[in-house]
């Protein structure tokens, strides 16, 4: 660790680093998983059928807003979405079907810190844990990145176990838990903060990489190596 002319410990210099350009509206193509800029005309009917379906209205729980009983209230949610530049929404295509099938943003985009958060997620149930799901976060992560962000992070509701548990599976390491960090729906929220860092980055990618190649599933679609031993893995490697 480097000390100054006073004795004090200071952080490693980081020559190299330029801030980064923000994320833009465009469109990220996957094998799987296809990410265009949120536009209610195109996406809001997708979406609305494959979040809103009361049968699945505890996907709401841990989210800032929602349930929608409504289409309407909905599709007004969406437009307001469309608009926005931070948070920065995607809906999230399913290749095999050409539909909407869940949402994404990137948020609190800090180009001088070289930071930036992904977030407001909701997926369909379809596409939990596939490689649809997957693929669209190795590809909002693959482009913060090569944009030249040092910190990649994820935040949720400390009590939302399966937020917790994705965060885990896609290589993104714990850091800390913020008590009574904000109030949801008249509830207390306690968040718990994740994140994945530019020296991570090469592990993880090579984790998700080789977790989505085609020799990793069998006939019938099945996993034979689980992405969250992968990325296990490469951490343990990278700390090493």
């Amino acid at each position: 660790m480097p000390i100054n002319e006073h004795g004090q410990p200071i952080g490693e210099p980081v020559p190299a680093w330029r801030m980064p350009a923000r994320p833009e509206r465009r469109v990220h193509e996957g094998r799987f998983a296809r990410l265009e800029p949120l536009e209610p005309a195109r996406h809001g009917d997708d979406l609305h059928r494959a979040c809103c379906d009361p049968a699945n209205d505890a996907g709401w729980t841990y989210l800032p807003v929602g349930p929608f009983a409504e289409r309407e209230a909905y599709l007004a949610l969406l437009s307001q979405r469309e608009a926005s530049t931070d948070p920065l929404f995607f809906a999230i295509i399913d290749r095999a079907s050409g539909r909407a099938v869940g949402e994404a943003s990137y948020l609190r985009i800090d180009p001088e810190g070289g930071c930036i958060e992904v977030g407001h997620l909701h997926f369909g149930p379809a596409m939990r844990r596939g490689r649809v799901a997957t693929e669209a976060m190795t590809l909002m992560m693959a482009h913060a990145f090569e944009l030249g962000y040092r910190r990649y992070e994820w935040k949720c509701d400390a009590l939302n176990a399966p937020s917790r548990q994705a965060a885990t599976r896609l290589g993104f390491t714990f850091e800390g838990l913020f008590r009574q960090a904000r109030v949801v729906k008249g509830r207390n929220r306690d968040t718990a903060w994740y994140a994945i860092v530019d020296r991570d980055w090469p592990a993880v990618r090579a984790a998700h990489g080789r977790w989505l190649d085609d020799a990793n599933f069998d006939a019938d679609g099945r996993q034979r190596i689980a992405l969250a031993a992968l990325t296990a893995d490469a951490l343990q490697h990278t700390a090493a």
